[in-house]
């Protein structure tokens, strides 16, 4: 069964996917007049027409025989789109980028490269030598991609794979409005299972994967990652994002002598379930370069995201990976440069963030690495080429504490409340964190009694309560059901619904994303808190002085860069992201002292 989303007038996405690509007139007025002009651009002339285009493409028409007559220059409209995009532009897909917004476009993952990123990565594909006889976009939309490669190797069969029959339709019609219809195919297809045509040669594999979150994707997609990954011998996580199992496919589609270049956001390079990703290049996928855009700057206008293009060729195996960092995506060139970050340290690696930091040599002018020696910069395959080698005295902040994040309520509006309630009692109110801003202003300590709000924290068992006790609270949850709190997803997956369970106050509390380094705030107030923190619990008994000198240590030390950082400057820091920050160790600590430059002075923006 074919599942298609669509998008009702004003940008609603209905609530149920339309199965068969049965998408009703009433949901599709402007896209299907869309389809419509792709009709008469020529869309069907390109092979692997499904049922579901046609049904799109046959009620477009009837509409269009219905307004025959009062659309006079259609003739000179159609020939002026074909004149763009023989020209290079790509109206069809702008038009539907406007017509379905940035939200509508999101459940699919549905993001347009924009040009100057296409030439870059071309021109990459172009400076290996190799000639493609065939090359795949592997979620195609409008075949923005595939019309700028045609146009660089003018033999190759180009295949597009597309899930949405209405990007699909648009696509043919880019393709064929090029000329470019008799080599041309595109699939309505799932890429990860695509039947690919044959090739008679080396295939280039270009494009930019749907970024879609795990929990957009469903049991089967995940049943089939697991599956895939054990056949390449590959670690699978179930938190993988959409990309990473187009990593996977791609690797399941190639041979031995073709090549890849895929745009996607940067997360692989650090999380746990990038692992999967960063084997498969030093592996099966023959990864030869990764080129980072710098964090805070935006390649794509409608998704916050940081953008990494990667590099490979299936079935070599390099000695070394080229990392680099440039400040813009107009940096990029031709995707050559970089620093050979010897596979056997990336293979140790707990994650590849680090190795494109700012301030390494080769990244902090944002221009690219012209690969010649340099006396004042350390050998590439040495400890001190790059960063996570801890100082003497040093350790993960993990060996010290688990960091664990705040608790989900699933409805703030119900379970927060800024003063006595009238329905439940005191005992069950909790003073808590619940927005980062209250541990911003409260400086290196939240003292006892700051102004919080209280979480309600009701116990399992209401059996047990007095009976006006019992009754009010009975009274509260028919309030809290009505609210829709009951049916939340947390509270769904929790038992009972109404057990918001908060963690032990910590003895340091930590925001762990905004626009700026985090905060560690000695937890005077004895305070729970809320998914908008961080808590930072010792292992071991540590002296109030060693937990005071180790907040301190953080704030001063700790830096954006060292988070994940997304589009726009938007930092992050995972639980296991936080452990590894490097603090000094317990006698350091007691000692109160730090070793030469640990201290890195004042950071912009604290």
């Amino acid at each position: 069964m074919m599942r298609v989303t669509s998008v009702l007038p004003g940008g609603q996405i209905p609530a149920e996917p339309v199965a068969d690509g049965q998408i009703p007139d009433e949901h599709l007025p402007d896209e299907q007049a869309l389809v419509g002009v792709a009709n008469q651009l020529g869309a069907a002339c390109v092979a692997g027409w499904s049922p579901a285009e046609e049904d799109l493409a046959s009620r477009a028409a009837a509409r269009a025989g219905r307004a025959a007559g009062r659309q006079p220059g259609q003739t000179h409209t159609l020939a002026a789109i074909r004149d763009r995009i023989r020209a290079g532009q790509d109206p069809l897909g702008q038009a539907f980028c406007a017509l379905r917004g940035p939200a509508g476009r999101r459940v699919l993952g549905q993001t347009f490269t924009p040009p100057p990123i296409i030439e870059s990565m071309i021109a990459w594909a172009a400076g290996t030598g190799i000639r493609p006889a065939r090359i795949v976009d592997p979620g195609s939309g409008s075949a923005r991609m595939l019309l700028a490669a045609g146009r660089r190797w003018p033999q190759a069969l180009l295949v597009g794979v597309e899930i949405d029959p209405v990007a699909a339709i648009i696509g043919r019609a880019s393709l064929a409005a090029a000329g470019f219809a008799a080599r041309s195919a595109v699939l309505l297809a799932d890429y990860r299972c695509a039947p690919l045509p044959t090739a008679s040669g080396p295939t280039l594999f270009l494009g930019n994967p749907p970024y879609v979150r795990h929990h957009q994707i469903g049991a089967p997609g995940k049943d089939w990652l697991r599956r895939a990954a054990r056949d390449q011998g590959v670690p699978a996580s179930g938190l993988s994002g959409l990309h990473a199992h187009f990593f996977l496919a791609t690797a399941r589609h190639a041979a031995p002598g073709d090549l890849g270049v895929l745009i996607t956001a940067a997360e692989w390079l650090d999380v746990n379930y990038g692992r999967l990703i960063r084997e498969l290049l030093l592996g099966a996928l023959g990864g030869q370069a990764v080129h980072l855009v710098e964090p805070a700057v935006p390649v794509f206008a409608d998704a916050a995201a940081t953008s990494v293009i990667t590099c490979f060729r299936p079935g070599t195996a390099a000695e070394a990976i080229r990392m680099r960092r440039v400040a813009s995506p107009e940096r990029l060139g031709a995707l050559a440069g970089g620093t050979p970050v010897p596979t056997a340290v990336l293979r140790t690696a707990p994650r590849w963030g680090p190795l494109l930091r700012a301030d390494l040599p080769h990244v902090s002018s944002g221009l690219p690495d012209p690969g010649l020696p340099d006396p004042g910069r350390p050998d590439p395959g040495s400890a001190a080429a790059y960063p996570g080698r801890l100082p003497e005295g040093h350790v993960e902040l993990g060996e010290l504490c688990r960091v664990h994040r705040g608790q989900v309520t699933g409805a703030n509006a119900v379970w927060v409340t800024a003063g006595p309630h009238p329905l439940i009692p005191d005992r069950f109110l909790v003073p808590a964190v619940t927005r980062a801003r209250e541990l911003i202003a409260a400086g290196p300590v939240l003292p006892p009694g700051a102004p919080l709000r209280q979480v309600i924290s009701l116990p399992a068992d209401l059996d047990g309560l007095p009976g006006r006790e019992r009754a009010a609270v009975a009274r509260f949850l028919r309030h809290a059901t009505a609210a829709g709190a009951a049916d939340s997803y947390v509270a769904r997956h929790r038992t009972p619904w109404w057990r918001v369970r908060l963690g032990a106050p910590p003895p340091i509390l930590a925001s762990y994303m905004g626009r700026r380094a985090p905060v560690f705030v000695r937890n005077h107030a004895g305070a729970s808190y809320l998914n908008i923190a961080h808590g930072l619990y010792p292992r071991e008994p540590l002296a109030p002085g060693v937990l005071d000198a180790l907040a301190a240590f953080l704030n001063r030390s700790v830096t954006p860069g060292q988070g994940r950082v997304y589009a726009g400057g938007l930092v992050k820091f995972e639980p296991r992201e936080m452990e590894r920050l490097p603090v000094p160790g317990p006698a350091l600590l007691a000692a109160g002292a730090d070793p030469p430059g640990a201290d890195p002075g004042p950071r912009p923006g604290r």
